[in-house]
Order: C-alpha cells, then structure tokens, then sequence
C-alpha cells in the first residue's frame, strides 16, 4: 500500500496540484494504514467508521482559490455550484466546512460534519486545511476526487473574477503572485512524435500511450479526464473509459469503424463524437483534454438575455474564443457526434462548452497536440486580455462606452 501512496503522492507533486507538505493518503483494509501518523489520523479512521469507502486523499491545494471561492459564497450556501463538465458529471456540487464551523467543534466532533458531507458525495472542502477526497475501492480515485477538485475550483474561480473581480483585501494579491509565479505558457520542446503510423497496433498503441503521458505532463488534462484515438483507415484505436491518459498500456480498444464487433464496450464514452469526426474529415488522431483556459473562456458570455438555460448542451449561438470555434452538446451520450466535427473540420481544433478542446491531426498527432497547445495558450491570453480590459473598467467606469 505504502507504492500507492508513493505513487499518487508523486503525481499530486508533478501535477503541482497539492502543497507538498500537506499531502496524506490513508487506505481502510484490516486496519487503517496512513501515509504519514499524526493527528489527522485518528479523525480519519472515524471518518472511515461513518462511510462506505476504502481510501482518502487529504491535501491544501496549491492554489487559494477553493478557500476564495468559499468566502465568496454566502452565509446561507454550503457548497459550491461550478458548471463545468468534470463537475456535472463526476461531483455534481462541492461540499464544503467553514473554518468556523470546524473550530467551533471539539477535535472529537469534526469527523461527523466530514462524513455528513461525504455521504453523497465524494470530495469535501475544509477552509483553510484542505480537501478531503474518498476512494469507494481504490487510492486512485481519491487522487482523482483531489485533482477534480482543483481544476473545477480553479475554472470556477478565474471565471467568476470576470464578472464580480476582486473582493476581498489581499486577493488581488494572491491573484497576481498565481500569475507571476504558477502560470506557465505551455512549452512542447522535448517532446518526440511520430509521423503517420503504419497499420501495426503495437506501433499505434505505443504512440498513443506517449502522447497520453505527454497530454497529462503537460496540463492538458487531470489524468483521470480526456480521450486520445488513432484511426488506421478501417479501425479505430481509443482509450478505455475511465483510464488514465498517463498509463493506457492496455486500456486501449480497437473498433472497428463500421461497427463489425463489440469491442467498443470499453472504448471512451466518446467513442461517438470520434467515428464522427473520422467519418466526415480526412484527420488520422484526435486528441480530447480539458486545458483550464479554454475550459474558462468557452464559458464566458456576455449575453444577458438568452432562453438558454443549459448552456452546456443546448446553446446555439455561433461562438469562438481567439478564433477558435466553440460548440455545445452532451458529453458521453453522442451529443458531441454532432457539434464537433463540422467545427473541427477547417482549423483541425474546436472547444466544447465548458468541456475543453478537440485537436485532430491528418498526419499523426504531433498536429494534434501543437493544435491543443496552441489553442490553450490562445485562450490563455484572451482570458487576461478580457481580465485587464475588465479591471480597468471597473477603476474607469466612463471607458467602459468607449
């Protein structure tokens, strides 16, 4: 158990996701194994006692936007509501524990307010002390829970500056010492493609399991979340659902392309929107990530007035960040076979409502992943462009009708 507990520690430290210091993993078999004993020890073997889980990820993310995103909310509210689709689909909401509440029971009464929180769902916030992510079965997803958590607080929380800014003392600076320090443009020297592969799956299978370990190196997806195929002219070779971009040695599946076999049972819950995109385009790979900045700026609207209430799967108007087209449709269920391969088709990349990028590549998928980081970095820019033009508004009110 103590591999496991190395392991996911070491990807919470590449990913840059979780202060180092704070990082502790506990796993329920006989007993209660813990990756470091100290007083967190105890109140989590309590917090096992209360649920039906296995494992916990217990770290503070590196970044104070869960805790901002928490005193933003009002006295009334005890989650946060994040409408990108990593939490539509895998949290639904964010529980969450303010430090009063927490200080206000003794050590012995604080692991119940954990497990009322956890009982429907799988990741709670505490302010100020961390975030606490279960496994029903295994240490991977509470890593998962843990990394969940970070990018849909840091989605949630970029957006929200651009509509209310900043409010409170001291976060502007925390903002501008994240952008001075944590942000990084992102870099593709060192990384090695192949050009078009020859029919021969372990040629393909091989490539797609580097450009997945590079998909998630570089931040263009929290492992667990993204999809990555190769089509060879007559099958389709995706990733499994629910496997991580960092290690599909065999957690790929070839489907045929004309739907001769079941091998698709395993295959992506996108495997949809892919044979689309094969069938009306000449690309070869495709490659799905969810980089925060297009997440964020294909969220950002400016209409006031729209029937639209869900916007993730119904919204109908022709919208593009940086250039880039920008589509809805319901992820998982084939909704995207329809959006997306005619907004890909001209520029070989697209981003999905509050659910990332599409990049696709005729020749192999170094195209794919230059178009990925090409399209983040776009959107990466446009966000602070938008963020700038915003504050200056607000300190210049009479600028804001030219």
């Amino acid at each position: 158990m103590t591999d496991q507990f190395a392991k996911y520690t070491a990807k919470l430290l590449r990913d840059g996701t979780a202060d180092p210091a704070s990082i502790r993993f506990f796993r329920l078999d006989d007993a209660v194994t813990a990756s470091a004993q100290d007083e967190w020890t105890p109140l989590f073997t309590q917090v096992f006692g209360g649920l039906d889980i296995t494992a916990i990820c217990f770290a503070r993310t590196s970044l104070p936007f869960a805790d901002l995103l928490i005193r933003r909310a009002g006295p009334a509210n005890s989650k946060l509501v994040p409408n990108d689709s990593e939490t539509r689909v895998f949290l639904h909401d964010i529980p969450f524990i303010r430090r009063s509440d927490w200080e206000d029971r003794p050590p012995a009464g604080r692991a119940p307010l954990i497990i009322e929180s956890l009982k429907e769902r799988k990741a709670v916030i505490i302010e100020d002390l961390g975030v606490v992510a279960t496994g029903a079965v295994t240490v991977e997803q509470a890593f998962i829970g843990f990394s969940t958590i970070f990018h849909t607080t840091f989605v949630k929380y970029l957006l929200d500056l651009l509509t209310e800014g900043f409010r409170f003392p001291g976060e502007r600076e925390a903002f501008a010492d994240f952008r001075r320090n944590w942000l990084k443009e992102s870099d593709l020297s060192g990384l090695s493609f192949s050009g078009e592969l020859p029919p021969i799956r372990d040629a393909i299978r091989g490539e797609i399991c580097r450009v997945g370990r590079y998909t998630v190196e570089k931040g263009f997806v929290d492992s667990f979340f993204g999809n990555i195929s190769y089509f060879d002219g007559t099958t389709i070779h995706i990733s499994q659902t629910a496997s991580s971009l960092d290690e599909l040695e065999g957690h790929i599946d070839p489907v045929p392309l004309d739907y001769s076999s079941t091998a698709g049972l395993s295959a992506s819950s996108e495997l949809p929107a892919h044979r689309a995109i094969y069938r009306a385009t000449d690309f070869r790979a495709i490659l799905h990530g969810h980089p925060k900045f297009s997440v964020i700026m294909s969220m950002f609207c400016e209409e006031k007035d729209c029937a639209v209430k869900d916007c993730n799967r119904f919204c109908d108007r022709k919208r593009s960040v940086a250039g880039i087209p920008v589509v809805a449709g319901e992820t998982g269920t084939g909704g995207l076979a329809k959006s997306v391969p005619q907004a890909i088709a001209g520029q070989g990349v697209c981003i999905v409502y509050g659910h990332g990028i599409f990049a696709a590549g005729r020749t192999g998928f170094g195209e794919a992943f230059a178009r990925m980081a090409d399209a983040e970095n776009r959107c990466r820019q446009a966000y602070f462009d938008l963020l700038d033009r915003l504050q200056q508004q607000q300190k210049n009110p009479l600028t804001r009708n030219g």
